[in-house]
């Protein structure tokens, strides 16, 4: 079983990543602990609303020789195929360039040494420019499959560009590199020059820095079809809540047309007293027809799956994986044991008052086979904790401190931390388990801090069908 990672994405988002093999099951549980000065709780923020607006699921094929990008001739050949077998062949050069190409950044990034910087940035500009010339060698006439190729060609000689001089901007600047620092310039002045070229952008767009990025993110969602799969989500309990909803409906019609069928008989004529009775009845019904339906509903959905994503091919439209979701609110009763244990190695002034909410994912992959050159998919939830902080105070203040006789101060930020607790499990008996402490302002996310993992073989298959 492979381990799910937990990393920051954006300054208030984390993302989960895992990856499937063919027909593999696997269930992930999060366990939130969220301190209840942060004014989280179901009256405030209901599950509903936080699934549809802060939790985004990805699924998309994934090789793990990501610094190779599978490069076979027939992907980007013309020759080869129909229109749709070349468009799907061509994204997924796009998709795998793209992916080895943050991949090696970020390694390149990770080089302490100056020399290490710059000789592996040197020889990642070399790999990156053989791959670009063999992409471009296989320009098509057809105006059908050209449209295909300039989208492709034009994100990633762009995406290529931005990449090298972000590498520049972070990395290590040394008089001694100057020979090396101006060879990776002129890779980026070369793709910017071949955009220019074969006008592919406008001079309107180029020179607007919010046109240009949105088109690129255009092309960019272009370039995968065919690789990441599109996703449809379902509400599972639709008719369930209907049934819940009419039932307790019809409860209270007839209890009020009982108590108005009795008022009518005690009142021979109608009167003020009778209209006025009937509108107190009324009005009772309104006022709680609602808190009774809600409470009712929310025990009986009550550990129920709530939705499901289905991933399918864009280009075939088969099934390739299924995604059922949990989210709720739970009570310290009804954790496992083994998530209790964690939550308790906290220190001791972290053992707060606190929301429980839990998340559940459980991934079925229905393909028994995926395109060549790929043994696995990869599956990423995103979470946004934005409507986590709300309701958090500013909380700026500051900090006196003595000096001999002089007094100096400086501001704070009022921070916040939550504990999550990550709980992995298949149907081989394996588990993993991991807690993490997420430190977090107004603003950003601080820190994500790991914890110490478990790993055992003791987790009941059934849970994973529960």
């Amino acid at each position: 079983m492979k381990k799910t990672s937990l990393l920051q994405d954006e300054n208030l988002s984390f993302k989960l990543s895992y990856q499937l093999l063919p027909q593999e099951h696997q269930c992930l549980d999060l366990y939130f602990s969220i301190p209840d000065e942060m004014g989280i709780s179901a009256s405030t923020l209901t599950e509903e609303s936080y699934f549809y607006s802060s939790i985004k699921a990805h699924s998309a094929y994934y090789s793990d020789q990501i610094h190779l990008p599978l490069v076979r001739s027939r992907f980007i050949s013309k020759q080869k195929g129909e229109q749709s077998d070349y468009r799907s062949n061509l994204n997924l050069f796009s998709y795998q360039l793209r992916m080895a190409l943050d991949t090696d950044l970020k390694q390149t990034l990770q080089n302490k040494s100056t020399e290490d910087f710059y000789q592996s940035a040197i020889e990642l500009a070399e790999q990156t420019q053989s791959l670009l010339k063999k992409l471009r060698r296989y320009t098509p006439a057809d105006p059908k499959l050209s449209s295909y190729f300039d989208n492709v060609d034009n994100y990633l000689s762009w995406y290529v560009e931005q990449s090298f001089l972000n590498l520049l901007a972070n990395g290590p600047k040394s008089s001694e590199k100057s020979k090396e620092r101006e060879s990776l310039f002129e890779l980026c002045r070369q793709e910017n020059t071949y955009r220019i070229e074969h006008e592919y952008n406008s001079q309107v767009t180029m020179d607007d820095p919010n046109r240009i990025t949105n088109k690129m993110r255009l092309l960019q969602r272009l370039s995968e079809y065919g690789v990441v799969f599109q996703k449809k989500t379902y509400h599972l309990n639709t008719n369930l809540k209907r049934v819940v909803r009419g039932t307790v409906t019809a409860i209270i019609m007839a209890f009020v047309m009982t108590i108005i069928l009795n008022a009518r008989s005690a009142f021979t004529e109608v009167s003020v007293v009778l209209i006025a009775l009937l509108g107190f009845i009324y009005g009772l019904r309104e006022t709680f027809k609602e808190d009774i339906t809600r409470i009712i509903w929310r025990k009986i959905q009550q550990g129920r799956a709530k939705w499901q994503h289905i991933f399918s091919n864009s280009v075939s439209q088969s099934k390739v994986c299924s995604q059922t979701i949990w989210l709720e609110y739970i009570s310290k009763k009804h954790l496992p044991k083994k998530v209790l244990q964690q939550l308790q190695k906290r220190r001791q002034q972290n053992k707060q008052s606190a929301q429980l909410l839990h998340f559940r994912c459980v991934s079925k992959v229905l393909s028994k086979e995926f395109l060549p050159g790929y043994d696995e998919i990869q599956n990423q939830i995103l979470f946004n904790l934005t409507p986590f902080v709300r309701y958090l105070k500013k909380g700026e203040g500051r900090l006196y401190s003595l000096d001999g006789s002089k007094i100096s101060n400086q501001g704070v930020e009022r921070r916040y931390q939550m504990t999550l607790v990550l709980v992995q499990s298949n149907k081989k008996n394996e588990e993993y388990i991991q807690r993490f402490k997420i430190t977090i302002n107004r603003s950003k996310i601080i820190n994500i801090e790991p914890m110490k993992a478990i790993q055992n073989f003791e987790v009941k298959t059934e849970n994973l069908n529960s």
